[in-house]
């Protein structure tokens, strides 16, 4: 029992040394603190899929009143920015290319006829497809005011609905704000990028100013070195999760419907696997600038294949099964039931497992190559 106890006591020293290092150098401790919260504000406004400013072009060959009335819904939005009003198909196709609009929309000749007739009224919308995704989401918008349009003549005409009609409902995040989803994934996605050059750099720091020797010459074993390395991490990679979490709730208002222990269970699992690999990483540099360039190197993949920005299910099916090896996918998909659909521990019992299994990898690994390169 006093061996147990003089063990904790050496571990408690070694991380009370890592804490004092950390805090007491002001340019680390404003590091650790204030960028975790300053990229949050970032993403969270400037990482949206969420358009604000469509610039279009329209040609109404048709100058009827219906035309008219179409054109002014797409103005009135506020989102929908007339760059030109043309009359040669021409000049649309010269002005997409020259990147002044991202759409435009031509408005067939027969247009008030055909409605008046019941056939329906081509209206034709051309996006630049350069940009993929903004051009899929300012179609998507295109399309809603369109239908709105149909919506609007048909009971002003009288027209009957049909029988069945679809009411979309969107659960979880009812405006498909980006933010709703981007936020709440950055508690694990910045948590991970600190907690990693932190750990990565600590046995480098070590080495490089000559203090890893005078480590191994203390009472200290391997295995209470690589704890006390570990214990400090993780312990500011809960203060950074806290300081996004209070920014995602404080700052943009987005509601938390889970509970807290389903999701600090789940950081707690992901900062011991995401320790192991910066302790890994740590074992191998010789340098802090090492450390440092080691760790993007890991982290550029892991946020590619996370579900981040590119959902995972459009991913070729063995990159899709390689993502399962990723502890931020994991830590993204946890963050995100919990904060947006309130789910328990019950139901993310997968993830959490996986999770443990790579932390158990990592840790191991980065332990053995520790004692490895300490012998």
């Amino acid at each position: 029992m006093s061996a147990l106890f003089e063990s904790i006591r050496r571990v408690a020293a070694l991380v009370k040394k890592e804490l004092i290092l950390v805090f007491k150098d002001p340019r680390m401790l404003r590091s650790l603190l204030v960028p975790p919260v300053i990229q949050c504000l970032v993403f969270g406004y400037a990482a949206s899929f969420d358009l604000n400013n469509i610039p279009y072009a329209l040609r109404d060959a048709d100058n009827s009143a219906p035309s008219r009335e179409l054109a002014a819904a797409f103005d009135g939005t506020g989102i929908f920015h007339r760059v030109a009003t043309v009359e040669n198909p021409a000049e649309l196709a010269t002005l997409l290319d020259e990147g002044k609009i991202l759409l435009f929309i031509e408005i067939g000749p027969d247009f008030e006829k055909s409605l008046a007739a019941g056939r329906p009224a081509k209206v034709r919308i051309a996006t630049d497809g350069r940009n993929s995704n903004t051009a899929a989401t300012a179609l998507s918008y295109a399309n809603e005011i369109v239908r709105s349009f149909n919506e609007k003549k048909n009971a002003a005409s009288g027209i009957a609905q049909p029988s069945a009609a679809a009411v979309p409902r969107v659960w979880y995040n009812p405006n498909l704000e980006t933010r709703w989803t981007m936020v709440p994934s950055l508690i694990a996605t910045l948590t991970l990028l600190q907690t990693l050059l932190l750990a990565s750099m600590s046995v480098a720091r070590e080495r490089e100013f000559g203090t890893f020797d005078q480590l191994l010459v203390t009472p200290l074993r391997p295995a209470e070195i690589m704890l006390g390395k570990c214990i400090p991490s993780i312990l500011i990679g809960f203060v950074q999760a806290t300081l996004i979490l209070l920014v995602a709730q404080l700052w943009f208002g987005i509601p938390f419907e889970g509970t807290l222990p389903p999701l600090y269970l789940g950081l707690f699992i992901f900062l011991l696997a995401g320790v192991g690999m910066g302790l890994f990483v740590s074992s191998v540099a010789v340098t802090m600038q090492q450390a440092m360039l080691y760790s993007f190197v890991l982290l550029m993949p892991f946020m590619l294949l996370s579900g981040l920005t590119t959902p995972i299910e459009n991913m070729p099916d063995f990159i899709r099964h390689l993502t399962w090896l990723n502890p931020l996918r994991h830590a993204i998909e946890i963050t995100r039931r919990v904060y947006l659909d309130g789910a328990g521990i019950g139901t993310l019992l997968p993830e959490y497992g996986a999770l443990a299994l790579i932390a158990l990898v990592t840790l191991t690994a980065s332990s053995w190559f520790f004692r490895r390169k300490l012998y």
